[in-house]
């Protein structure tokens, strides 16, 4: 029952696409091809997502910022607003204040607009992306088991709902841009900025998502690297980080120069 709506919406929009429009497969890039201008140059042109991942504070929206006035790239910034006002509501406030009774209500909202960030139509070569539907899973929904503050219920029900769309919905990813950054920097820079929602983050729980970082992207643990890894040390201040940014730029915005695997 829970995945009758899903599989309802995609069906509309499968039927929206016409005859001949069903992807080929899990993680393949043709639904997003098929949104784009049918013209013979749009239809040619190599396009690519790459998500930027990092621990909060890590330096991402510097990176976004860095890239933004590059011509033939689209930078989706993570959809924050939405999460601190969904008609009124707050809930990335509310389960800074209490995880276990509002973590899978962020979390369901989280998956649910990062999902629409990767199913929009892309008309730019290159779409940079802050963080993605897999780190949130992998990095924040794991968390919130881990440190038990999710129920198993409420981690399975969420597991379910990604694997779905995993198998269903094109979310494939063609480069991740780690911005390695220790979770004291990240703290530092957390004092420096003014989210309300983030005051009361304390250092232990920028620690856990570092480690839940590297467990993905560098030492390979449960959960799969879905794209090559560039990682980036990010524990630099802002001259320096704009710095190694423009000294990776071909790395990042190439397909052709990037090397699989982290």
């Amino acid at each position: 029952m829970l995945l009758r709506p899903l599989r309802s919406w995609a069906a509309r929009a499968l039927r929206r696409e016409g005859p001949g429009s069903l992807p080929s497969g899990p993680g393949s890039r043709g639904a997003q091809r098929r949104a784009w201008p049918r013209d013979k140059e749009r239809e040619n042109e190599k396009k690519s997502v790459i998500c930027v991942e990092g621990n909060i504070a890590s330096g991402k929206t510097t990176c976004l910022d860095f890239f933004s006035n590059t011509a033939d790239i689209e930078v989706f910034p993570e959809p924050v607003s939405k999460w601190r006002n969904v008609r009124g509501h707050n809930p990335l406030g509310l389960m800074y204040h209490d995880a276990s009774r509002w973590g899978l209500t962020l979390q369901t909202y989280v998956q649910l607009t990062m999902l629409d960030q990767h199913t929009r139509p892309q008309t730019l070569p290159v779409r940079l992306m802050e963080r993605s539907i897999h780190s949130a899973r992998y990095i924040f929904v794991e968390n919130l088991y881990r440190s038990g503050k999710l129920p198993e219920v409420d981690y399975v029900v969420l597991s379910e709902w990604f694997d779905w769309i995993v198998r269903n919905i094109d979310v494939s990813v063609d480069l991740i841009v780690y911005l390695r950054t220790a979770p004291e920097t990240c703290y530092q820079r957390l004092k420096m900025r003014c989210r309300e929602e983030e005051k009361v983050i304390p250092l232990e729980y920028l620690d856990a998502i570092h480690h839940l970082y590297e467990e993905w992207l560098i030492k390979g643990g449960l959960f799969p690297v879905m794209a090559p890894v560039l990682v980036i040390e990010a524990d630099h201040d802002m001259q320096k980080m704009l710095e190694l940014l423009e000294q990776n730029r071909d790395r990042i915005l190439t397909p052709e120069s990037r090397k699989h695997g982290p």
